[in-house]
């Protein structure tokens, strides 16, 4: 092997090889496994360029980790380019720019403490990278590698303890015990590799074994709900922006009708179902809220949940936010736009929450102070920023009869663990997930987004119900079993009773504990570097 890496054929090979293994095991490949082994060859390579003595080492470190990390950030989410070609380029550039910079990390820890230590501070920077990367302007944490295991639920019944950055440690350790073990075999005939083979298949084995004790030994927490989901399927590009709102109201509710009865908890319909925005202040009075009105009047426990656009005026003397938009007619009038969901029963009162983690460059303008010059090219324009307005609190929606508190994930919001957690700590004990997955065509892009849902599942100990306007909808148990998934672009109505839970998971209690424990060791270790360099310089 030192041979074969020795020319730069071997390096580019075993390079690529990681990019395309950690591709090859992102779901919905079901090859989750090879996580385990996917960063192995890059380690290699890295070892290979820090050991030699040719100049600008870290130059071709940070290349070789920059290629590697392009090829799985391309190879798992190029179906991004479908929604937008632009936005999709600059995911992958820079998404891969900061996942090297974090890689680089270790390579100056290597460079002063060591091989060992800079081995261990990888896992460090990594975690820390992707706990701060849910919570930045610039936040993309689809390659969370906790995600990974979203196929292989029965594998990680854990993440109700430590989430899926619980997941991220799993398999960067994984890799590193892997890489050291096969690095001390090559170069000492000596060493004493079974043990270090059996504590490896220990590391894997027995998180394995205790989780699927765990899944096929929980009890779901008991409180049945009965939901009808609807995935009506209008072509987002052309058919859901070319018919009124009232028309594709209609065409729902025609759907919905056979499945909703008297027993009927709730009806769940996509994100923006009404996608013609509409003022909030006179929701009641709009004709689509009297169309759903007259269709619930005959069922007094329904709950009706559906994703709209909508628009919120601004009082006189009342503080303006960062994205409030200014009258095109009345320049003295400024109002928000949200991306929403509302909940409206028979009690005449509608309850709404505004969509709160926003895609970067399609719903938000990443700080509006320094690129508002760059809100020309953001698919969503308006107002300084070009974003949607948001909203600090995680609003749960009460059921009619007081029963039930539903926390309501709109799309993207969705793989966010930390910030879902919030509808846990305000009551919620079910999850709906309302998402339009059309704009990604037939690619393992939605696949991807509904299978996450699984992990959210686990996390929480939450039944989720999940109405996708192009599929898929589905209904997700507490242990993250799939259940009645629709098939793709076609129309499709689902029911069935899923179980309410009020208890607080671990996860859930604490959140991204992980992520903040590693933030503050990565900043400790930045610090003691820095200090390190002045102290050299003295």
């Amino acid at each position: 092997m030192n041979k074969f890496l020795d020319n730069r054929f071997g390096k580019l090979f075993f390079t690529c090889l990681t990019g395309l293994l950690l591709s090859f095991a992102w779901p919905t490949s079901e090859l989750a496994p090879l996580l385990f082994i996917g960063f192995v060859p890059l380690l290699f390579v890295l070892d290979k360029i820090c050991e030699d003595n040719r100049k600008r080492k870290g130059l071709r470190h940070f290349g070789t980790v920059y290629l590697a990390l392009l090829i799985w950030n391309v190879g798992t989410t190029w179906w991004v380019y479908y929604s937008s070609d632009w936005g999709a380029i600059a995911a992958f550039v820079f998404n891969t720019l900061f996942m090297s910079i974090i890689f680089h990390f270790s390579y100056f820890t290597r460079k002063r403490w060591g091989s060992l230590i800079g081995n261990i501070s990888l896992i460090i920077f990594w975690v820390a990278f992707e706990y701060l990367h849910l919570s930045w302007e610039l936040s993309w944490p689809w390659l969370t590698l906790g995600f990974g295991f979203a196929t292989y639920t029965s594998w990680v019944q854990w993440y109700e303890y430590t989430g899926v950055l619980g997941g991220s440690i799993w398999v960067l350790t994984v890799n590193i015990l892997i890489f050291r073990l096969i690095k001390h075999r090559l170069t000492d005939k000596s060493f004493q590799w079974k043990k270090r083979i059996a504590g490896i298949l220990a590391l894997i084995i027995i998180p394995i074994g205790l989780s699927s004790l765990i899944y096929y030994t929980y009890k779901e927490k008991s409180s049945p709900v009965n939901i009808v989901v609807v995935q009506p399927n209008f072509d987002p590009y052309h058919e859901k922006f070319n018919i009124s709102d009232a028309e594709k109201l209609d065409m729902m509710l025609t759907l919905a009708a056979p499945m909703v009865d008297r027993t009927t908890d709730y009806i769940i319909f996509p994100e923006t179902a009404l996608p013609e925005a509409v003022w909030e202040d006179y929701l009641n009075e709009t004709p689509n809220i009297k169309t759903i009105k007259e269709f619930i009047k005959p069922f007094p426990k329904l709950n009706f949940v559906c994703g709209m656009g909508s628009e919120r005026k601004f009082n006189k003397g009342e503080k303006l936010s960062e994205t409030a938009r200014q009258s095109e007619t009345n320049p003295d009038v400024y109002y928000d736009d949200y991306n929403a969901s509302f909940q409206i029963d028979n009690s005449g009162k509608i309850q709404i929450y505004h969509k709160s983690k926003l895609v970067p460059g399609v719903e938000k303008m990443p700080y509006p102070k320094i690129f508002s010059f760059l809100g020309k090219y953001a698919i969503q324009l308006g107002g300084t920023s070009g974003s949607y307005g948001t909203q600090d609190d995680r609003t749960v929606f009460n059921s009619i009869n007081g029963k039930w508190k539903i926390g309501t994930a709109i799309c993207y919001e969705s793989i966010y663990g930390d910030f879902l957690s919030g509808y846990l700590k305000n009551g919620a004990d079910l999850l709906f997930i309302i998402t339009n997955d059309g704009w990604w065509h037939d690619t393992p892009g939605y696949k991807q987004h509904c299978n996450y849902g699984r992990l959210t599942a686990i996390e929480f100990r939450r039944s989720i119900a999940r109405s996708a306007n192009t599929g898929i909808s589905c209904f997700i148990n507490q242990r993250g079993d799939m259940q009645q998934a629709t098939k793709w672009w076609q129309p499709a109505v689902i029911k069935q009773s899923i179980n309410a839970n009020s208890e607080i998971t671990f996860y859930a209690k604490h959140g991204d504990y992980l992520g903040k424990i590693a933030a503050v060791l990565s900043i400790g270790t930045l610090l003691f570097l820095v200090l390190g360099l002045f102290i050299k310089k003295k």
